[in-house]
């Protein structure tokens, strides 16, 4: 195993062109040795960073790497196959002594491997797992101003294109008439078969209030499963972050509406066209990468009661159709006193008065990018 950690130690870290995330890794700080020319490590920050597939983790931990100095940190990817683990376990700690390794990266990783003192320790991985000194950090696909930085103009064109490819990094890389099989492939790789038939179910009552019961009903015409075998798999999807669920306003215990964790998943894995739904799922990630609490009501898209603010996803809307709407939503916006109104729209933007509310259209690439 040693010759192993000895070939990943000298191995260089290889990073396409970086783009920069909102979420991003403190610098170490150093003192200067007074008896070498050496800087000392005072202190670094461990992390664990958590997130689905392809969501970009390793290219965040890699570009990190490449601010240290080249003999101070070791990078193992748990997923490799030559990795022995209860040899690692045997061998990790002393090789790091050995090394003065400062930051340890256990990239894939995996609970069987044992946690080794080190003055920086990072892991990457799908789950969350209970290690009391790292501090948790949530990384998702990429946002809509994320993703304008791949793009070689800011125009109409960036939001048709992110319509597109959706906010996987990688997407960027694929060719156009590959990257579904490239989508299909990753999910197949990362989930096992019950997690992909909840997911591909999920996608075709995407924005839609749906419950692992309804979900079990359903599979279950076609498929020999476990209801317990289906709950579970549920909660694992879930907390993995490729599914998101939204609570009701006052209704704890309601069914609650289900989005996925990009809308390229909606082309990958059905034929279904849903716009309307795809542009609603859409603003939900802009408002969950934003930590925005948000909660949905019958006619209500969003509330987000910190702000007294209902969003609305209405992308072909113009005055007449949004003046129906605050109509129907009349009784919700007095009984919760909406100070505001926001109807995300395609391309429209306008304002119009109303007694209750400040109410507006906005296009999303201005929404998505706006303060």
């Amino acid at each position: 195993m040693e010759i192993l950690l000895e070939e990943l130690y000298k191995t260089d870290i290889i990073l396409d062109k970086f783009h920069f995330r909102k979420l991003f890794l403190e610098t170490p700080t150093y003192k200067s040795d007074s008896f070498s020319k050496d800087k000392v490590l005072i202190s670094a920050t461990s992390y664990q960073i958590n997130g689905i597939s392809q969501c970009g983790k390793t290219k965040l931990v890699k570009n990190y790497l490449f601010g240290l100095k080249k003999s101070s940190y070791l990078y193992i990817d748990c997923m490799d196959l030559r990795i022995d683990i209860e040899e690692l376990n045997k061998t990790l700690f002393d090789f790091c002594n050995k090394y003065k390794i400062n930051t340890l990266v256990l990239d894939n990783y995996t609970p069987e491997i044992k946690i080794v003192n080190v003055p920086q320790l990072i892991i990457c991985s799908e789950v969350h797992h209970e290690i009391d000194f790292l501090k948790s950090v949530k990384l998702y696909p990429l946002d809509y101003e994320e993703f304008l930085a791949y793009e070689h103009k800011y125009d109409s064109t960036a939001l048709n294109h992110f319509f597109k490819l959706g906010g996987f990094p990688s997407m960027h890389k694929i060719n156009s008439d590959g990257r579904i099989i490239y989508l299909q492939k990753t999910l197949k790789n990362t989930l096992i078969l019950m997690e992909l038939d909840i997911l591909i179910f999920c996608t075709k009552m995407m924005a839609q209030k749906l419950s692992p019961y309804s979900i079990y009903e359903r599979l279950k015409q076609t498929k020999k499963i476990s209801k317990d075998k289906l709950y579970s798999s549920f909660e694992t999807l879930s907390s993995k972050g490729y599914i998101h669920q939204l609570q009701k306003i006052d209704h704890p215990k309601a069914i609650r509406k289900i989005y996925l964790c990009d809308i390229s998943l909606k082309s990958a894995l059905t034929i279904d066209k849903q716009f309307s739904k795809l542009f609603e799922n859409m603003i939900y990630l802009e408002l969950l990468k934003s930590n925005s609490e948000a909660f949905y009501d019958d006619g209500i898209d969003f509330y987000l009661p910190e702000s007294d603010e209902v969003i609305l996803g209405m992308p072909f809307a113009d005055e007449r159709t949004l003046f129906k709407k605050m109509e129907a939503i009349e009784a919700f916006l007095f009984t919760y006193q909406i100070k505001k109104v926001t109807a995300v729209t395609m391309s429209t933007e306008g304002s119009m008065s109303h007694p209750l509310s400040h109410v507006e259209m906005i296009p999303f690439d201005i929404w998505a990018i706006g303060d």
